[in-house]
């Protein structure tokens, strides 16, 4: 009997998994997380996936907030059910506390029974790394060219992370590059990146022109609500993009790039970059393909012109490696199960 499949006539068991928990599954596991994100990937391109839209909750006295709610269902060897909640607060930062906190709710797959609420926020962080770095790998490694000189477009936890998977899976840089509207902000993740131990310049820039032109592999990491980036020659050197903020493009710099999406429709909605693009045209042509296409080889981007990856944010990489790290706890013998979290389980009392 596992933890997740109840005797008959047995309780469920309920657990909460909090942050350190979570953390210590994943702390310096990039390469393992990269391949668990590269199968969930695989899964949802062979239709093994349940994804419907992601549901934002708005307030008209908090505009610049919102909470998501992402449902999602994975099977193969995954088998679970699930709903990832998250907020995106911008004004948490001048509290001195992050902008994005996160829960996962994990389902069993036989019974719908809750299994476990974990801290999500790391997870989210991890499996957007996870798969901003599994794209980079893949995606140069079909135009024969492994960027050199890295920039990065915000400097909050996603480009720690980001930073951290890219390092932790062998990627090495001869120059960084680092800009962000607060000055303070750029300051702190130069500090980081010294901290870690790159021995390499590193630049903070002035302006996000100089940033982009002085980097093969662009990555964006802000809170963008609408385009602030509308040069398309600022990309005349044909970098690889990281447009994981999904708003930060002009539709005519969408529209002069070779566009992968994690999933078509998931990314042309919500007023992203893409969105955007697909109203002033009318079409969709624009799109490439999808992670999944490069990751079988149906999609070879070639050299020439920028390529842009845009990835929505699938809630099944969320459960995927959700799973993984309620399993492995539980092999641990260290789930913190809340006891009698089920009441009044017969049905006639």
């Amino acid at each position: 009997m596992t933890e997740s499949s109840p005797e008959q006539g047995a309780a469920p068991s309920f657990a909460v998994i909090p942050g350190a928990q979570v953390q210590h599954v994943l702390d310096g596991r990039h390469r393992e997380v990269v391949e668990l994100i590269e199968t969930a990937y695989r899964l949802h391109g062979e239709g093994q996936t349940v994804n419907p839209p992601s549901y934002f909750l708005r307030f008209p006295d908090r505009p610049s907030a919102r909470i998501i709610a992402l449902p999602a269902s994975v099977g193969g060897d995954v088998r679970t059910d699930g709903l990832k909640w998250i907020s995106s607060f911008p004004e948490n930062v001048g509290r001195s506390i992050p902008r994005a906190s996160a829960v996962l709710i994990l389902n069993d797959h036989d019974t719908g029974y809750p299994l476990a609420c974990l801290e999500s926020s790391i997870i989210s962080a991890a499996r957007t790394a996870a798969s901003a770095t599994l794209a980079a790998e893949r995606i140069a490694d079909a135009r024969g060219v492994r960027p050199t000189r890295i920039g990065f477009f915000g400097t909050g936890l996603i480009a720690r992370y980001v930073h951290g998977f890219l390092a932790g899976t062998g990627w090495t840089f001869d120059e960084i590059g680092v800009y962000d509207l607060a000055v303070e902000h750029a300051a702190g993740f130069e500090e980081y990146l010294h901290r870690f131990g790159e021995r390499g310049p590193v630049t903070r820039h002035q302006d996000a022109e100089a940033l982009i032109r002085s980097s093969d592999l662009v990555v964006f990491a802000t809170v963008a609500g609408t385009p602030h980036i509308t040069d398309p020659a600022w990309f005349d050197h044909d970098p690889l993009v990281l447009h994981l903020s999904l708003r930060d493009l002009a539709p005519e710099v969408v529209l002069a790039a070779t566009n992968i999406v994690d999933d078509v429709d998931h990314c042309l909605k919500a007023a992203t970059s893409l969105h955007l693009a697909e109203q002033f045209t009318g079409h969709r042509n624009f799109v490439a393909g999808t992670l999944y296409d490069v990751l079988t080889g149906t999609l070879r981007p070639q050299t020439g012109r920028p390529v842009v990856f845009s990835p929505f944010g699938l809630g099944v990489l969320d459960l995927a490696l959700g799973r993984h790290v309620y399993d492995t706890i539980v092999a641990s013998d260290e789930l913190r199960v809340v006891d009698g979290f089920f009441h009044d389980m017969r049905r006639y009392g």
